[in-house]
């Protein structure tokens, strides 16, 4: 059964092209999840495979694993390749297109309906996304920085406890100690969601930061 494959483990079936103007070329993307490479091949894809990285109930990513065929309007074979593949904590699967700034064109729209209905029969999710809004951008893409564990070499331990009732994020990390050690740390809990902060708004040093412990809540 094609939901029961191991994709995840897949290389892409698809290259990316470089394409002259764009402003984020084909890369890759370290993945915290699953301590893998991510291949991303233009940006809205890259944010993308970031807020993946950082949902709780994702455990692995995959850059376009399968390609999906199907028969269109008189008879021509219509081929695509979902740019991503995400696998979930309870086994399922979720295949992702990401649309830019501009949205989804309607050959993708039109073939998003089949890709739907595919991962549907296999017991999966689809979904279309666009990007999210440019200030959490901007935030889970400055925690992202912090990713790595090496981040937090003690653990996180000190930090949920300094932030048992809410303070603002300086104040908790001048109780901690030397600042130039502790905020790698804070911005590692705020990364794993082990902190909580408000961050559809502008993240600054005053913001109102909780203990939130492990992060739950899909964001797909």
């Amino acid at each position: 059964m094609a939901g029961e494959y191991p994709l995840e483990a897949c290389v892409p079936v698809q290259q990316f092209p470089v394409l002259k103007g764009r402003r984020v070329a084909p890369g890759w993307w370290w993945m915290a999840t699953s301590g893998r490479h991510v291949h991303y091949g233009f940006g809205a894809m890259r944010t993308q495979v970031m807020l993946l990285d950082r949902d709780p109930q994702v455990i692995a990513v995959a850059c376009r694993p399968v390609e999906l065929m199907w028969r269109g309007r008189g008879g021509s074979v219509v081929s695509h390749a979902p740019h991503l593949m995400a696998r979930l904590a309870d086994g399922s699967g979720v295949l992702i297109d990401c649309a830019g700034a501009r949205g989804a064109g309607r050959r993708l729209v039109r073939r998003a309906l089949h890709v739907e209905a595919a991962a549907e029969a296999a017991g999966w999710h689809y979904r279309l996304v666009g990007p999210p809004s440019a200030v959490l951008e901007a935030n889970v893409r400055w925690l992202a920085g912090y990713r790595h564990p090496r981040c937090a070499p003690d653990g996180l331990s000190s930090v949920t406890r300094c932030f048992r009732l809410p303070r603002p994020l300086v104040e908790g990390v001048h109780l901690l100690g030397d600042p130039v050690a502790v905020w790698p740390a804070v911005f590692h809990a705020l990364w794993r969601g082990v902190l909580s902060a408000p961050l559809d708004r502008p993240l600054h040093s005053h913001v109102m930061t909780v203990s939130a412990g492990p992060k739950t809540g899909a964001q797909l």
